[in-house]
């Protein structure tokens, strides 16, 4: 195994499972000194005892190397892997069939890794494409994008497609539904993307009427695709309550103007609760299985928005994110709506 991967693989199974950032970024951190040494001169330091002469390599690190460079699979890989293994027993048949994923994030906001390595797990997954749908303006405290720093990704992208292909990185944005119901970016930049996830992040607590009225209001904007975890909450810690608003009728309004429902699978969200993605079945609307991911170790959360998308009726047809990149892009066009 090559031990630059084997490091990065232990840096995503500790991310996938919460683990403090500061050891997620060490082996990152050691993963890159190994492949800028290259193979050939990690050999020569390994039979020295010279590895952790390198600058962020430790003890840890420097037995992974050595394991890998003996041809062995490193000790804590397996660890941590026969740690991680999921049980998620239901959920699998709809997990296989996603072909990408809707909504992530990277170091453009609030995310951890840039653009490329979220690409690169993502492709090790198995995925053919994800969306990056980095923060909008609004949202500082997440280094939300400005129209000119949006503008700016949009060109990073097409230099890296065409590196990364024939895995796709659609262009998109995590947009915040203001109060009054508009979106926080400019509408022809809006137009300019593949895909824009509106999503309540602040002034959670509104009445309902009102909150019913904003999120009708965005879910009916021609630009957007996907109605990010709807009601807010958090469901780990000291949690947050579900914000109030007329269900039926944001649902209704969904499935009105074709816009997906997203099942939020990052563990702390589960959004929606069951009942109202019961509700969202019954009215007929698209889905969303995103990860919300916003570090490489992330984006195999999927599973657990599978797992509850089967259990409450939801079929592969409904699912947007089953779809090729093309596919995915004629269902979002003003045709594919109708």
């Amino acid at each position: 195994m090559d031990p630059a991967r084997a490091l990065r693989l232990i840096a995503y199974h500790l991310e996938r499972t919460g683990a403090a950032t500061y050891r997620v970024r060490a082996f990152r951190r050691a993963a890159a000194v190994a492949e800028e040494a290259g193979i050939d001169e990690l050999r020569r330091r390994a039979a020295v005892g010279a590895l952790t002469d390198l600058p962020g390599i430790g003890r840890t690190t420097a037995e992974v190397i050595g394991q890998a460079l003996a041809d062995r699979d490193p000790d804590y890989l397996v660890e941590l892997t026969e740690r991680d293994a999921p049980e998620l027993t239901r959920g699998q048949r709809l997990r296989a069939a996603l072909r990408g994923d809707c909504h992530t994030h990277s170091d453009w906001s609030d995310g951890g890794s840039p653009i490329e390595e979220m690409a690169a797990t993502a492709a090790e997954l198995g995925h053919e494409w994800i969306v990056l749908t980095d923060h909008s303006p609004r949202l500082t405290i997440a280094n939300g994008l400005s129209a000119e720093r949006l503008r700016a990704q949009l060109a990073v992208l097409a230099e890296l497609n065409r590196r990364v292909a024939p895995f796709r990185v659609l262009s998109g944005i995590e947009v915040d539904i203001l109060a009054d119901g508009r979106l926080d970016q400019r509408e022809d930049l809006l137009a300019e993307l593949d895909v824009v996830v509106a999503s309540v992040h602040s002034v959670l607590r509104m009445p309902e009427r009102e909150m019913t009225d904003r999120m009708v209001t965005a879910v009916a904007n021609p630009h957007v695709d996907v109605l990010g975890h709807c009601t807010g909450r958090i469901v780990t810690g000291r949690g947050r309550p579900e914000s109030t608003f007329d269900a039926k009728e944001v649902f209704q309004a969904c499935a009105e103007h074709g816009v997906a429902v997203e099942i939020n699978s990052r563990p702390e969200r589960l959004d929606p609760p069951r009942r109202l993605l019961r509700l969202a079945v019954e009215l007929g609307c698209r889905f969303a299985i995103d990860s919300d991911a916003h570090a490489p170790g992330q984006l195999s959360w999927l599973g657990y928005g599978c797992q509850r998308a089967e259990e409450c009726g939801v079929s592969a047809d409904q699912v947007i994110n089953t779809r090729s990149a093309d596919d995915l892009l004629a269902l979002l066009s003003p045709s594919g709506r109708r």
